[in-house]
């Protein structure tokens, strides 16, 4: 690997908080980064790191390698993009996202990304797998709801409202719910009790923010099958608004509680590594994010008129499942 190749390992070793985490960013084993970053510290003839059982921690010398790497690496990328008019972005962006996100948002926009910047390859990662966000090499991370890791960059660029609803179908056969408390005699489709959405957000008596834990014996890691699930009428279910709204304006699905669900709203994130410099590839798409979702104004967010209309009577036909 030339220098240049070793300085940007250095670099991922240090915004992703050690050799092991690094090497699963570049496809790497642990060894080669020690390996590589060892390469390095003997051409420069210092410590970069202080070894040690806990996560390496940078030495005084490396602190000042690694301020000057960072501009060293940006003016390399500045350089060639000046090649094409300062703007354009070249190589792969790796994206990683929950897949119903990237299904319903990010697929319709890839023809006018692509259309923007035809130099620059995409390559999606879709898992509802906890973890570092960023393993695999991953430029990007769309994240829905709270952060705990607090090593990323967060450009928070929409957000969403979650919706308690169900299928017709579903509604005919076992009746309406008038309340929140007549869930506990439906069937509730929900994601695995592991996954932080299985606890449902809504509103108290008083109308302060409350947690419902339903019951059900249906679940499911994917939004995607649950919403199969739905529309087939196997039970009532709790799915992100950008996910299903088409669902509730068509109405295969019935919108059930408008008026006790919670008004909070999980914010959609963009995660990237810590740093000062941000490649080419990432601006550009953090900034068609932000003018494809409005500047934080969701697309598909029904207005409260809409949101109470009512459900549809329950004896007229579902349409046809899209």
């Amino acid at each position: 690997m030339d220098r240049f190749g070793e300085m940007l390992v250095f670099v991922r070793a240090v915004e992703d908080g050690g050799f092991s985490a690094a090497g699963r960013s570049l496809t790497l084993t642990p060894s080669a980064v020690s390996k590589l970053i060892g390469r390095l510290e003997n051409r420069l003839g210092v410590a970069l790191f202080h070894r040690g059982p806990r996560i390496p921690a940078l030495t005084a010398e490396g602190e000042a390698f690694y301020a000057s790497a960072l501009r060293a690496i940006e003016a390399v990328e500045e350089a060639e993009a000046s090649v094409f008019g300062g703007s354009a972005a070249k190589g792969t962006l790796r994206i990683r996202s929950m897949p119903t996100f990237a299904t319903h948002q990010l697929a319709p926009l890839v023809p006018a990304f692509r259309r923007l910047h035809p130099a620059l390859r995409l390559d999606f990662v879709l898992s509802m797998e906890p973890g570092n966000l960023l393993d695999g090499g991953v430029d990007v991370a769309i994240h829905v709801g709270d952060l705990a890791d607090s090593s990323l960059v967060a450009h928070r660029f929409t957000s969403t409202r979650w919706i308690i609803c169900a299928a017709p179908a579903y509604l005919a056969e076992r009746g309406t719910p008038q309340s929140l408390a007549d869930l506990a005699g439906h069937e509730c489709l929900n994601f695995p009790t592991t996954v932080p959405w299985s606890t449902w957000g809504v509103r108290g008596p008083a109308g302060a923010p409350a947690r419902l834990k339903p019951a059900g014996s249906v679940a499911a890691n994917t939004g995607q099958m649950l919403l199969a699930m739905a529309r087939a009428g196997a039970g009532i279910v709790r799915l992100a608004e950008f996910h299903i709204v088409e669902d509730l304006r068509a109405g295969r699905l019935v919108d059930l509680f408008p008026d006790q669900q919670s008004e909070a709203e999980d914010p959609i994130y963009a995660l990237y590594g810590r740093r000062r410099h941000l490649s080419q590839r990432i601006r550009v798409f953090l900034d068609f994010l932000d003018r494809s979702f409005s500047q934080g104004t969701p697309a598909w967010r029904r207005s409260a008129a809409e949101r109470r209309a009512g459900p549809r009577a329950v004896s007229d036909p579902p349409p046809p499942a899209a």
